[in-house]
């Protein structure tokens, strides 16, 4: 096993994709976010990186509009940090939206072997700026298991960060269990993040066309899908302690959370169980125990996306590099709703606790 001594030498990530007056200021060229007197380190749980080495394993190159070739790490590292700077994002937390759930398993093992281990080395260099969550193989829950335990018991990484499904098969089947157990147990984060191959067959073919729509409506629909398994199949009443992060802001279910309480009163033979099938809670109860970016795009949308979840579940979300917002720090400061102590929550605090980073 290589020590997290000797990454610091290893090679390099490639980056790709998912104010008030007075209370923001620039300091040498890094702005830094103040909240009641206070200086607040702001931490993004929604930042993507891929790592050409573990690509090769499956054919894949940097280049085309997924993995862009301008933001590989051996020549924009400083162009990354730069543009944080400029965002007011002090950390960031790595994630590889996955890829890999249909590779035979030794192809599996040696790519998620030098994800984590790039990935550790990239944050061990840059402990002030970056955490990492740890790529899985799910497709073989056993294997993801350990690769999860020594990520973070050996690597130190923070979580693990997974797709809205595997080939098909939703999180909340029983095949997964070993897996949301041993989530639990380690008491770490997992950032569930939509993949672009992940809408049902038939709806898949209905997104093509113009308009961007597999991402547009395909990635918040996953998401949503996603999240109504693990609540109605009743993984979170299994697992309680689980602490889940949804990119997107929860995807199109917190939108609509109140058809979900209505669904099994007015079909009944649908869920079987009792009035919310075999669920012990309001299905849209679920929703105040699990956590959600910030990636919506006006004020009204993070502002009902905190009166539904709360806004102690929230947390900053870019999809950086990806070109979608780059006012996250801007959005939570303005929203007049939020308090004091809620900026301070959703701009790191929140993030901080559950990634373990010193503030």
């Amino acid at each position: 096993m290589t020590t997290r001594r000797e990454f610091l030498a290893s090679s390099a990530i490639a980056f790709v994709g998912c104010s008030m007056p007075g209370h923001a200021v620039a300091q040498a060229g890094r702005r830094e976010t103040v909240v009641a007197g206070k200086r607040v380190k702001v931490v993004d749980v929604h930042a993507h990186c891929v790592v050409p080495e573990a690509m090769a394993l499956m054919d894949l190159k940097i280049g085309g509009p997924t993995f862009r070739p301008d933001l590989d790490l051996t020549t924009t590292a400083a162009g990354r940090i730069a543009a944080m700077d400029a965002q007011g994002i002090d950390m960031e937390a790595l994630s590889i939206n996955p890829f890999w759930y249909q590779t035979e398993r030794d192809v599996a093992e040696q790519m998620i072997r030098i994800q984590n281990e790039k990935l550790a080395a990239h944050c061990a260099a840059h402990p002030d700026r970056f955490v990492a969550f740890a790529s899985v193989a799910l497709q073989f829950p056993e294997l993801a298991v350990r690769q999860l335990e020594t990520a973070v018991k050996s690597l130190g990484l923070r979580g693990a960060a997974i797709g809205g499904s595997v080939n098909g098969i939703e999180l909340s089947d029983t095949r997964f269990h070993p897996f949301w157990a041993r989530s639990q147990e380690l008491d770490v984060l997992v950032f569930i993040h939509p993949q672009p191959t992940g809408a049902p067959g038939a709806l898949s073919a209905r997104l093509k066309g113009n308009g961007y729509l597999g991402n547009v409506i395909g990635n918040p629909l996953e998401t949503a899908i996603a999240l109504s398994h693990l609540i109605f199949d009743g993984t979170l009443d299994k697992f309680p302690g689980l602490k889940i992060c949804a990119a997107h802001g929860g995807g199109y279910l917190p939108s609509y959370s109140s058809r979900s309480d209505i669904g099994c009163l007015t079909r009944p033979d649908q869920c079987p169980g009792g009035s919310h099938g075999a669920i012990r809670k309001k299905p849209s109860e679920y929703l105040r125990q699990l956590y959600y970016d910030t990636m919506v795009f006006t004020p009204e949308d993070l502002r009902h996306l905190a009166t539904v979840v709360g806004s102690s579940q929230l947390m900053i979300g870019t999809d950086f590099p990806y070109p979608w917002t780059t006012t996250a720090v801007d959005a939570v400061m303005n929203l007049p709703s939020f308090s004091d102590a809620d900026r301070e929550a959703i701009l790191g605090g929140t993030a901080a606790k559950l990634l373990r980073i010193n503030t």
